[in-house]
């Protein structure tokens, strides 16, 4: 059964980036439709999949992460314009029934993503 998952890592406090604004989005060619919007736990996890099985579809997805208000809110004094407000990662899903797991590794300066397993 196929779902998606992410998972973030604030490389800059060494610890999962509880807290964080994520967003879902299908992206259909130029358009971009919402899926989700929440709040990362604890674990630096979505509560449950971000897709699961009933809602998988082959296509193109956008995660979007909210960088710069989730270093703010840990007291990180940022420029302003911030180096990164937001990261935006693209990516296709071409198997509706695999697992699909899109880890984000971040700091104000820097970031770097994976399929994870």
């Amino acid at each position: 059964m196929g779902h998606l998952s992410t998972h973030v890592l604030d490389t800059a406090h060494g610890c999962p980036a509880a807290g964080m604004a994520v967003t879902l989005q299908r992206l259909d060619g130029d358009a971009a439709v919402t899926l989700q919007s929440l709040l990362l736990n604890a674990d630096g996890r979505a509560d449950g999949p971000l897709l699961d099985a009933a809602a998988m579809a082959v296509g193109r997805y956008r995660l979007l992460f909210a960088v710069a208000p989730y270093f703010r809110a840990r007291g990180v004094v940022l420029p302003e314009p911030p180096f990164f407000d937001s990261v935006t990662l693209d990516f296709g899903i071409a198997d509706a029934a695999g697992h699909y797991h899109v880890p984000l590794l971040v700091s104000p300066w820097s970031y770097s993503s994976y399929r994870g397993s």
